[in-house]
């Protein structure tokens, strides 16, 4: 299945997450998933995920009886399986639908790479259907101001198994053309000790409202995360707006180490999730460190109400907030 937009509209975008949303789309855990194991607390966390976003907006729900939409999923990280909206001024919708092969060939996503196609099908989701399925992309690994500048990193989308034999800059006029980018601003350091995606942006670096960003920082040399998180701050000072003004920095803390047994895992209060009315943030029952990242994400979206979601299950698989969901913007 192909299809390409009629539309001819001069001015189509990908646009930033804080604007109108009409709905949230969650894949929902099943006991075929690696959350087997945990399942009845995973499935409390995203069911108070669903309760916060059933309050502002649509929620779509895919996966097993019992969801608005039964379909089979292998996994259920619906940012980096669902389609990436693009918009354009005159009411229009693309559907791009690019290939997800489980972070680089690292687990199996068969069918969550054939969940977009199954719903465009249905009629779930509105718009144009436009296979990319040529290009591996995934939506956790971009960032947009929703005015041209998408924002990614090195670390994931040059990773193997993903888009070689591509060099930087055939894979950087992809996303150009592709997500109609003026420039890529490429984030050359920074990674999260069990991170499985090569560095997914939104574990490290948030663009908000206000020429903002949201980055991760680390303040403690013993940390074995310290030196790339402080080289990324460097090169986060580098970067200019379109006009070439600074970015207004603003940094989020470290969470304390979290482990499962001897593994580290990815824990990152940059993960949130933004929705209509409101922010849903990760919290990881660290009082002092999760109260200084809500002031911090309240900070940069002060017209919206800041919602703690305690995420100590869903990284238990590496992810968080952002990495279950995936939005889709109102036309």
């Amino acid at each position: 299945m192909k299809y390409k937009s009629n539309h001819h509209a001069s001015a189509w975008r990908l646009p930033a997450e804080w604007e109108p949303q009409w709905g949230v789309q969650l894949t929902w855990p099943h006991a075929k998933t690696d959350w087997a194991p945990i399942l009845e607390e995973i499935t409390a966390t995203y069911q108070e995920m669903a309760r916060e976003i059933s309050k502002r907006e649509q929620l779509l729900t895919v996966g097993p009886e019992g969801c608005m939409i039964q379909l089979d999923s292998d996994d259920t990280w619906a940012r980096d399986h669902g389609f990436i909206s693009l918009v354009d001024d005159q009411g229009h919708c693309r559907l791009l639908d690019f290939c997800f092969n489980g972070w680089g060939e690292k687990f199996p996503a068969s069918q969550d790479n054939a969940l977009n196609r199954q719903l465009y099908t249905l009629g779930v989701i509105k718009g144009d259907y436009v296979d990319c399925l040529d290009f591996v992309l995934e939506g956790g690994s971009i960032e947009s101001d929703g005015r041209g500048t998408v924002f990614t990193t090195t670390g994931c989308l040059l990773a193997p198994h993903r888009n070689q034999p591509l060099t930087k800059a055939e894979i950087e006029a992809r996303l150009k053309q592709e997500l109609c980018a003026e420039r890529i601003l490429w984030i050359d350091h920074g990674n999260l000790t069990g991170d499985d995606t090569d560095g997914h942006i939104d574990t490290l670096v948030r663009i908000c409202p206000d020429d903002t960003l949201l980055y991760v920082g680390c303040d403690d040399p013993a940390d074995e995360q310290y030196a790339e998180l402080k080289l990324m701050e460097e090169q986060l000072k580098t970067f200019r707006t379109l006009e070439g003004k600074p970015y207004r920095l603003l940094k989020l803390p470290m969470p304390g180490a979290i482990y499962d047994g001897e593994d580290r895992l990815p824990a990152t209060y940059a993960n949130f999730l933004v929705i209509n009315g409101a922010v849903l943030c990760p919290t990881y029952a660290q009082p002092e460190l999760d109260t200084a990242a809500l002031r911090l994400i309240g900070e940069a979206f002060p017209d919206r109400e800041i919602v703690p979601i305690d995420c100590r299950s869903i990284i238990k698989q590496h992810g968080s907030l952002h990495c279950c969901t995936m939005q889709f913007p109102k036309i």
